[in-house]
């Protein structure tokens, strides 16, 4: 089934919709959305090559992706991989996956800020704020 046919199909009813009363934005929780957008652009459900990007348990993050030939079967159609080295290193890697594996060019910039914020927020959370001692009177 083309892929936007399955979008037509779910764009308006599936699990992960997230409606709000007073935002006009969908938004979506489901896996491989990238800005979590409900949008053909952003959804990882209908195409045939997506990425995920999630934080990794100890440091880092976790990168997943979808094999466009193993897309009929959709048990050993994702393949992921965590990046734990330094921020740089990381997402330079994460750059030369999607470049060279020819993953889709319009994601890169959103998985390389989706990372980089991942990795900020591990790194503003593993800062522990020096506490002074108290003074004695």
């Amino acid at each position: 089934m083309s892929a936007h046919l399955s979008w037509m199909i779910i764009k308006n009813h599936n699990s992960y919709l997230v409606k709000k009363r007073n935002i006009k934005k969908h938004f979506s929780s489901e896996p491989n959305n990238l800005l979590n957008l409900a949008s053909f652009r952003y959804n990882g459900l209908v195409h045939k090559k997506s990425v995920g990007i999630v934080p990794a348990e100890n440091a880092g993050f976790k990168v997943t992706w979808k094999r466009a030939k193993a897309a009929h079967k959709p048990a050993s159609s994702n393949v992921s991989r965590v990046m734990k080295a330094g921020p740089r290193v990381a997402l330079f890697r994460l750059r030369r996956l999607l470049r060279c594996n020819k993953y889709r060019r319009d994601l890169t910039k959103a998985a390389l800020r989706r990372a980089s914020a991942i990795l900020g927020s591990q790194k503003r959370s593993l800062r522990v704020k020096k506490s002074r001692p108290k003074k004695s009177d």
